[in-house]
This record gives structure tokens, C-alpha cells and sequence, in this order.
């Protein structure tokens, strides 16, 4: 695979990368080559773009053979076999460290200046380069990555070596590689323009990058919902044109990850959400209370009708396990019309069975997306499909079980919640009830 340029590598490896978009993640670009690349694939994901600045650290008189590598804040990895096998003194090896650390700052101003280092503690981040070769700068970036909290580390490259690929995919989470080819000299030779990256254009893209929208801020809010109050999270419409209100499952409260992930791929897409806790803490310890759906519905229209005083907007409901239902019920109650009812309906995992007679009354398009290694899930989902007489489709996710934690598979769900609410929320002639 020959590439233009380092700007249509990015472009093809976005594609490569697009199902991580739903992850929310940071990209991180190595200077100077890698920058223009993950330019393209942070702009792609919608993602933040940020430079990871490393510096290896080489044994005194052998510095080809590194001890470890430094990145910002303070983080060393190093390697404690390397270093009492190098016979180096302690002096030594400070003089290493403190030359590479100040030669780090100074990386890290020119290409930053004043803007702070993005911080990604508990995130997804892509390590993006325009290739390697050996790998061991990239492999430092990625440790250093995760030493700085990375909750997940994807390296992604355009072109490697076999061996090298081989070496790298056993040390980080996942790697995206679109070629590795057999007859591999240099990086240099799969590019027909491979011309050296200057600084300006590093500091340029950077600023760019720096510029576009930022991510909507979530609001702590206290949700008055069927004669209690909850704890929620309101990420603001803003210039969205629908909100969505999300319907956790038991056991889990708005803290959910997987609907976290779920709702910043919704923010992406210009929708607004409520997150926000169905139970009180006391509740959420009583088993009956998990399950007693009426309640969790009531409290559904409650969060709803506090929702609409505050955003005159469409509405939809993402409902998870026992919280589908919930949705479903809610649903029922309140029709599917633009000013006061629910406009369309997402369940993932979901258990619609358990809205009972209810599911015939139901108006508003519901999506029900099932792992298709779930199969009693799987299989409750089609019968009650069979009892809706509303615009439904059920979407079976290859290889993913009831928690959708396979790579990928939340991702998918993300997608195809996105389009269902984009459709019906926000598309041409939503807010009527489909029968």
C-alpha cells in the first residue's frame, strides 16, 4: 500500500479507527511525522489532539541501548534488568535523564506553547505515527501513555514491518496497522511525498486542532422525578436539536460506563443527554425495587417531564437491561408526539418482556440492538417484537455478549443508536407516530 502523503495516510487510517469514535478518545500524535497524521484521524473522530513528547533514555557510552524513556508530568518507565545490566553509576544515569528532560520541555513548549497538556486519565487513547520501524519509540509513547493513566492504549500506524508489528501487538491494547509489508528498508518508501515535518507545521496543526468546538461541559443537576429526587447529569442541547434520556439497567446507576460511551458518541453527534440514577441509594440495595418496572417508569416520566420544563426539544430514551423495559413502559404512557411524548426508543441488553402488556400500546420507533452470543436475551427481544405495533427493528451484534465488553461491539451499539435518534429525533418529518 503506497500513500500520497502523510495527510492521506490519516485519512485512511480514520477509517481504520472510525468504530473507536463511539470510545471518546484522545489522540496523540509523536513529533514530528506522526503529527499530520493523527491531524487527519483526530478530525475524523472528532477527538482532541494533543502531542505525546518522550524522550528514550540511552545507557552512558551505548546510548542506543535504552534503560527507558520519560514523558511530561514526571513519568519514568524504565527497566531495571537494562539498568543493572549496563554497569552504568547512578551519576551517569541522572546526567541521562536530566539532558532528556530538559531537551523534553523544551519539545513540549515549542510545539504546545501555553496551552496545557490534554489530560486523559481513565480514556481511550490512539498513539498515532507515520510508520515504524523497530518500534521502540512508538512502544515508548505507548507505555508512557498508559503510565499517565490511559485507561487504553491503541497504537495506530499506516505501515510497519512484519516482525515489528508482531513485537508491538503483544504490548499495547490493541494495534491498527494498515500495511506490513514483506520488503520493508524504511517508512520513507511507502510515501511518494515523505518530505521532513518542520516544527511550524507541528505548532500549526496543533493550534488548528486546538481551535475546533469543544466537547459539551455535563451539569450535575437534581432530577424531581415521581415524588423523589435523583442525582442526574444534564449534558446541555446547546445548538442540539433533541435531547436523550438514558434508562440504566440494575446494578448500575449514571455512573455506567458503557452508557458514558454510548452518550459521548450521542454528543458527537449534536444530541443532548440526561443521565441520571432511576433509584435512591436505598432503593438500589433492595432487590424488588431493582426490578419493580412500574416505578422505574414513573420515574422515567418524571425525569422526562422535568427534562421538557427546561428544553423544548425532542426527546428519545436509551434504555439498558431492566431499564428498556422502564423506557418501554414510559414510552406507552406517553405516546410518541413531539411536545410531550417520547420520539423514538434504543434498548441495549435490553428486557422488553418485562414491560409486559404494555408493549402493544407502545407508539414511539424502538431499536433493540442484542449481542448475538445472548441468546436467551436474544431471544425474549424477538418475541417482543412481535407484540409491538410500532416502527421496530431488531439488530443483532456478531460475537457479542450481554454486556457488549467484546472490541467493537459497543461501539456498533453506539452507532446504531446514533443513526436510530438521529432518524427519528432529528430527521425530516420525526415527531409523528409511526403505527
Amino acid at each position: 500500500m503506497l500513500f500520497s502523503d502523510r495527510a492521506d495516510a490519516g485519512q485512511r487510517l480514520a477509517e481504520a479507527l472510525r468504530p473507536l469514535a463511539a470510545s471518546d478518545p484522545v489522540v496523540l500524535g509523536l513529533p514530528r511525522g506522526g503529527v499530520p497524521v493523527a491531524f487527519r484521524v483526530a478530525q475524523a473522530l472528532g477527538a482532541p489532539l494533543d502531542v505525546i513528547v518522550v524522550r528514550k533514555l540511552g545507557v552512558p557510552r551505548h546510548p542506543e541501548l535504552g534503560f527507558g524513556a520519560i514523558g511530561e508530568g514526571g513519568v519514568r518507565v524504565i527497566s531495571e534488568d537494562i539498568l543493572r545490566r549496563s554497569g552504568a553509576s547512578p551519576e551517569d544515569l541522572a546526567a541521562v535523564e536530566h539532558t532528556e528532560g530538559a531537551e523534553l520541555l523544551r519539545r513540549a513548549r515549542t510545539f504546545r506553547g501555553d496551552r496545557p497538556r490534554i489530560r486523559f486519565e481513565g480514556r481511550c487513547v490512539i498513539v498515532v505515527d507515520d510508520g515504524i520501524a523497530t518500534g521502540a519509540t512508538a512502544l515508548a509513547a505507548c507505555e508512557v501513555a498508559r503510565a499517565q493513566g490511559a485507561a487504553r492504549v491503541v497504537l495506530a500506524v499506516p505501515v510497519a514491518p512484519p516482525d515489528a508489528a508482531e513485537r508491538v501487538r503483544g504490548r499495547v491494547d490493541e494495534l491498527v496497522c494498515l500495511s506490513t509489508p514483506l520488503r520493508f528498508a524504511a517508512v520513507g518508501e511507502w510515501y511518494r511525498d515523505f518530505g521532513q515535518t518542520p516544527d511550524e507545521e507541528v505548532v500549526a496543526l496543533l493550534a488548528r486542532a486546538a481551535d475546533r468546538p469543544s466537547a459539551p461541559t455535563p451539569v450535575d443537576v437534581a432530577v424531581e422525578a415521581g415524588g423523589v429526587v435523583l442525582p442526574g447529569e444534564l449534558t446541555s442541547a446547546g445548538s442540539a436539536r433533541a435531547l436523550v434520556v438514558f434508562a440504566h439497567g440494575s446494578g448500575s446507576s449514571r455512573h455506567s460506563p458503557r452508557n458514558r460511551s454510548v452518550a459521548a458518541a450521542l454528543h458527537r453527534a449534536g444530541l443532548g443527554t440526561l443521565l441520571f440514577d432511576l433509584l435512591t441509594p436505598a432503593e438500589a440495595a433492595d432487590r424488588s425495587a431493582v426490578f419493580d418496572i412500574a416505578t422505574l417508569a414513573e420515574r422515567l416520566i418524571g425525569a422526562t417531564g422535568w427534562l421538557r420544563r427546561r428544553e423544548s426539544l425532542p426527546v428519545g430514551v436509551f434504555g439498558a437491561s431492566t431499564g428498556a423495559a422502564a423506557a418501554l413502559r414510559a414510552a406507552a404512557a406517553l405516546g410518541a408526539g413531539r411536545d410531550t411524548g417520547i420520539g423514538a426508543v434504543v434498548s441495549r441488553g435490553g428486557r422488553p418482556d418485562l414491560a409486559g402488556a404494555r408493549l402493544g400500546d407502545v407508539r414511539s420507533p424502538t431499536l433493540l440492538v442484542v449481542g448475538g452470543r445472548d441468546p436467551r436475551v436474544l431471544e425474549l427481544n424477538r418475541q417482543a417484537r412481535r407484540e409491538l405495533r410500532c416502527e421496530s427493528r431488531l439488530e443483532v451484534v456478531a460475537g457479542a455478549t450481554h454486556l457488549f465488553e467484546e472490541p467493537g461491539a459497543l461501539d456498533e451499539v453506539a452507532g446504531l443508536a446514533r443513526e436510530w435518534f438521529r432518524e427519528h429525533l432529528t430527521g425530516p418529518g420525526s415527531g409523528s407516530a409511526a403505527i
